[in-house]
């Protein structure tokens, strides 16, 4: 078997299993399992996106009106990490109240979950930086949170505005970061950044495995 088959058998996901939903961080699941959780304002993308890189059409539901993930939801994937679907951050007709339910939520998962590994940050490829994003990358970075970006919805604009936008985003970046955090560029509809995401994915379970290991033999 050459090496191309057997990276892309590394990075493959075989199963993908829906486990709970809560808004209480202490009821997540128990265990040592590393955690991706996904967020991004809300109507980016997240649910479609999810389901492209699960290959489950449904795993995470879609819906016509944004704001309707209002929970944590844990998908465990393979049988070794959980997918995490986070609620969308910034969406007005949830009211002054609902929204800071839902940040209230989001912080708590962000900052006292040890299990979260990576957090995928989703922006849409299509705008210019937005200020409520460029405040939630700074929050990140405050907090020491590791995480990369994703663009999404690449197909629906010429490659030459989706360049022009992400070096926007770059040089907004570069403001307030000495080293950019990395970013993926992403289409729900065409699959386009699925497997670099799921590499990443892939590459930081190897890490987290060689440490335990490491850890072991002390």
């Amino acid at each position: 078997m050459n090496n191309n088959v057997l990276k892309k058998i590394e990075m493959d996901i075989v199963s993908s299993e829906f486990i709970v939903s809560n808004t209480d961080v202490t009821k997540c699941p128990a265990g040592n399992f590393p955690e991706y959780a996904f967020i991004g304002r809300s109507n980016v993308g997240k649910s479609s996106l999810i389901n492209r890189l699960t290959h489950r059409k449904g795993l995470a539901m879609t819906s016509s009106t944004p704001g309707k993930t209002m929970l944590i939801n844990h998908f465990l994937i393979n049988n070794e990490w959980y997918l995490v679907d986070l609620p969308g951050y910034g969406y007005a007709k949830r009211g002054k109240k609902g929204q800071s339910q839902i940040e209230r939520i989001i912080n708590k998962y962000i900052l006292e979950r040890e299990q979260l590994s990576n957090l995928f940050l989703l922006i849409d490829s299509r705008l210019e930086p937005q200020a409520i994003d460029v405040e939630f990358t700074n929050f990140l970075g405050e907090n020491q949170i590791p995480f990369s970006i994703v663009f999404t919805k690449s197909d629906k604009l010429k490659k030459g505005q989706r360049r022009k936008n992400i070096d926007l985003w770059v040089q907004e970046l570069e403001k307030t970061w000495e080293e950019l955090p990395p970013y993926f560029i992403t289409s729900s509809v065409t699959g386009e950044g699925r497997e670099d995401v799921l590499k990443y994915i892939s590459e930081i379970n190897k890490f987290i495995n060689q440490q335990k290991k490491n850890n072991e033999k002390i």
